[in-house]
């Protein structure tokens, strides 16, 4: 594939530095723990988070149009506790972004992953090839995201959630997920988006990117982003930062230097461990600041 017909957020995972497969699990290993094989190799030491003291599980989430699949944690015996959206990458509702719901249900917060890709009837975490992914996930629409959004947001009230202390998290097309959100939501308290693209390819499905959003932001973002991410180009994200500055908005940036996209993702060549602990240390503090998490 070429770069012109790839999102910048998939350069980014394509082009990694070069790795030894020593320290990975093999293919079967790694479908057999729940990881997805469409971002390359799985690293054999990735954080796994138990369930002491929470409940988690898989969920149905009433949208409009039926029942989509979403993952929840919560910490057990805790009532009206606060709501955190995981808004996930490319590559569907694999382990990863289960365990992140967890370390957030350990943090106090009932967060909950919504399967928002699930109406093309394919399990994206089975798919190993990033081109036979990229027409799925690329014809969500973003009215239709943001929906899906909305009721992941009611179902969570419903089953006892704090919706007045709603936040959301997310991770490469999720980061993106986390600024279209914001944009939209008045209920949103605060938001963490690491690396998601600022500016979008063409797509009639999706009528603004992130930067052309800056004006209509609702709640404070803190954006996370690598120096060396090769699909989002520093100049881009201090775009944002400049627009989102002239509207007035709330929002922070912190870049790390020399760390690639998908730092985070502990499961991939691409994990920074400095990196990945300081942003997530970054994300409690900015979603503790906005009273979604803590007492």
């Amino acid at each position: 594939m070429s770069d012109e017909l790839l999102t910048s957020d998939v350069v980014g995972l394509t082009k990694v530095a070069p790795f030894s497969r020593r320290g990975f699990m093999t293919a079967s290993a790694a479908v057999t723990a729940g990881y997805t094989l469409a971002a390359g190799p799985v690293r054999a030491d990735v954080i796994k988070t138990d369930t002491n003291g929470l409940t988690a599980g898989d969920t149905k989430i009433k949208v409009a149009d039926g029942e989509m699949p979403g993952y929840f944690a919560r910490p057990s015996g805790v009532s009206n506790p606060p709501v955190v959206l995981v808004a996930m990458e490319i590559f569907g509702l694999h382990e990863y972004i289960k365990d992140v719901t967890r370390r957030l249900a350990k943090l106090g917060a009932f967060a909950v992953a919504p399967d928002y890709y699930f109406r093309k009837g394919v399990d994206l975490t089975k798919i190993s090839d990033i081109a036979q992914l990229l027409p799925v996930v690329n014809a969500k629409p973003d009215a239709e995201l943001l929906s899906d959004l909305d009721s992941t947001v009611a179902w969570a009230k419903l089953q006892g959630g704090d919706t007045s202390r709603l936040g959301i998290i997310g991770f490469c097309r999720g980061g993106r997920t986390v600024w279209e959100y914001a944009a939209h939501s008045s209920a949103l308290k605060a938001g963490v988006a690491f690396y998601g693209p600022p500016v979008d390819p063409p797509n009639p499905l999706w009528p603004k990117s992130p930067t052309q959003l800056a004006p209509d932001m609702k709640a404070p973002v803190l954006g996370l982003y690598g120096e060396a991410d090769t699909g989002i180009p520093v100049a881009t994200v201090e775009a944002l930062k400049a627009a989102l500055a002239e509207n007035k908005k709330t929002a922070e940036f912190k870049i790390y230097p020399g760390a690639p996209h998908g730092f985070h993702a502990d499961y991939r060549a691409s994990y920074r461990k400095e990196a990945a602990e300081d942003a997530w240390r970054q994300m409690q503090a900015w979603l503790a600041k906005y009273k979604v998490l803590g007492s």
